[in-house]
């Protein structure tokens, strides 16, 4: 059983902030991350670009180039690669981390599907892209519906629906109707969300007012079968063809796994948990929360760029102590 003075849960851009962190101390640390280096990155559609510009995503004063005003997915996973090689992380990519309990003297016992470790503080750097949010809808279940977007290619010359109206719906829309689907939108509201990529929001709302793109507004999808789906709009229920379609509603933290380890949860909708804003500790002493999971539900009140200071943030109370 190895012991730690700092175990960082997550192995994204965040969690190699504390990383860094925990270096200058000279903390012995250990990032454990349940897949490959910013695992979330790489699940990233392929030709994603960030809405931030490259200095925004930059970490441990490492400048991140970028050709581009912004750089895109592929940018990324070479610039955090870097990182790696420049720091040498202690990293064990590919474990995933199943339980978290708080020991004696203020000791955590920390069980992966490979190992067990104890460490003095844990850091919580886990994000929030790895739990779909369902519409719970018939025919949800049918191999045709995607939680997850990749690329185009596949749904080429198709009839195909996608679900929201977000970066992610909207560039998913955009990038199928290119390659030759024909696009279909249900959006619960009446606009694209007003948090769609400055420069890509003229262009849906351009494709949408000609026709290229069909968009029903202020609608749901009520079921989807083999080769339609079912959607409730202000005019009434309709039934259109469809070979694929998009669910790309939108993703949550794993709070049942924050629950299980002890941390509180706010009672409203937005389930934030509850931590001291100061230092990012949790109720649970010695347990910090760091980056996007701080926001709970609120998937779009972190990022990047403004959840960077967390790390020195908490490494700075844990030396202090």
């Amino acid at each position: 059983m190895a012991d730690y003075d700092l175990i960082i849960v997550g192995g994204g851009p965040i969690g190699l902030a504390c990383a860094i962190e925990a270096q200058k101390k000279n903390l012995r640390y250990l990032i454990i991350e349940k897949g490959a280096i910013v695992n979330s990155i790489f699940n990233y559609p392929l030709y994603m670009t960030f809405f931030s510009t490259a200095e925004r995503l930059e970490i441990g004063d490492i400048p991140f180039n970028c050709l581009a005003p912004k750089p895109g997915r592929q940018e990324a996973l070479e610039y955090y690669r870097n990182i790696h090689r420049y720091f040498n992380f202690s990293i064990n990519l590919f474990e995933k981390v199943t339980k978290i309990q708080k020991k004696e003297q203020n000791q955590f016992e920390i069980l992966t599907d490979k190992n067990t470790y104890t460490s003095q503080n844990v850091i919580i750097a886990t994000g929030f892209y790895d739990i779909p949010i369902t519409m719970e809808v018939k025919g949800e279940e049918l191999p045709k519906v995607r939680h997850y977007y990749k690329e185009a290619h596949e749904y080429a010359f198709r009839n195909v629906l996608v679900v929201g109206a977000n970066n992610s719906s909207v560039d998913a829309a955009l990038e199928c109707w290119r390659k030759g689907a024909n696009v279909t939108m249900v959006i619960r509201k009446n606009e694209i969300n007003n948090r769609v990529k400055y420069w890509v929001k003229p262009d849906i709302e351009n494709r949408i007012a000609e026709g290229s793109i069909k968009a029903y507004f202020e609608s749901n999808i009520t079921e989807i079968r083999e080769d339609e789906v079912e959607i409730e709009t202000p005019n009434g229920k309709i039934t259109i063809e469809n070979d694929f379609v998009l669910a790309l509603t939108g993703y949550k933290p794993d709070l049942n796994f924050l629950e299980n380890i002890g941390i509180q949860l706010s009672e409203d909708e937005l389930k934030t948990p509850i931590y001291n804003t100061e230092t990012m500790e949790t109720n649970v002493e010695g347990l910090f929360l760091a980056g996007v999971v701080c926001g709970g539900m609120q998937t779009h009140k972190w990022f990047i760029e403004n959840s960077r200071i967390h790390a020195k943030m908490i490494v700075d109370y844990i030396t202090s102590k």
